[in-house]
């Protein structure tokens, strides 16, 4: 079975110890880093590609909020789920609009905990009564300003390794040629590949290229 990697990212080194202890107690499931402001959480994220990032809010150097702006435009398929004091967090709800899914109060029991964690992996983190309605309330202003927006906030976020990838596979490479150029999995190759022409909306690795070229999304051959 393959185990849910977890970044855990929180200032409090004891807290922090507790909360892994709990979930390395699980078959399914294994922190994989920790960091202990918003900065080091950004490096580890990228290096790491966790399933589940835990995100404290408030942390020296750079926050949660921050962090979870920057994770969330280079890795959006990560979860991230914030871990805060109580549901009023002045800040979670910017959190929440900046990328994160949703919340886990550092109260939890163990088993509360878990279950919380098991949910979030699966896409179904919680998030409070009050702030759902003020989301609404977002999401139904944006879509009344969509027609006005340029086209540069409507391009599709493709993470940095995907990136990577469309550019070679513009060249014509097959998925075992960009596989062994950037010495990975083929079958993480072809998950890529898949998640760029969905992201991209291509129904082909041609149109894909096509409109990566036409996005900016590809660098231009010399």
């Amino acid at each position: 079975m393959a185990c849910a990697r977890i970044l855990l990212v929180d200032d409090n080194e004891l807290l922090r110890s507790g909360i892994a202890l709990i979930i390395n107690s699980q078959p399914d499931m294994e922190v994989v880093g920790q960091a202990s402001d918003g900065l080091e959480a950004f490096t580890l994220a990228n290096e790491l590609s966790p399933d589940l990032i835990l995100m404290d809010i408030n942390m020296p150097l750079s926050d949660g909020l921050e962090a979870t702006k920057l994770i969330h435009f280079n890795l959006p398929d990560s979860h991230i789920v914030i871990l805060t004091v109580h549901e009023e967090e002045e800040k979670l709800f910017d959190a929440i609009k900046a990328g994160a899914e949703g919340y886990i109060l550092k109260s939890s029991s163990s088993a509360g905990l878990i279950d919380e964690i098991r949910c979030a992996l699966q896409g179904e983190a919680s998030i409070p009564r009050k702030l759902a309605s003020q989301l609404l309330a977002e999401f139904s202003n944006l879509s009344k300003r969509s027609n006005n927006f340029p086209d540069e906030y409507t391009r599709p976020i493709l993470t940095h390794r995907e990136r990577e990838i469309l550019n070679i596979m513009a060249s014509g490479a097959s998925n075992q040629e960009i596989a062994k150029q950037l010495s990975i999995n083929i079958q993480t190759v072809k998950s890529h590949v898949s998640s760029i022409l969905r992201k991209l909306q291509a129904k082909s690795r041609h149109q894909a290229s096509e409109l990566g070229l036409k996005q900016g999304l590809i660098r231009r051959k010399l």
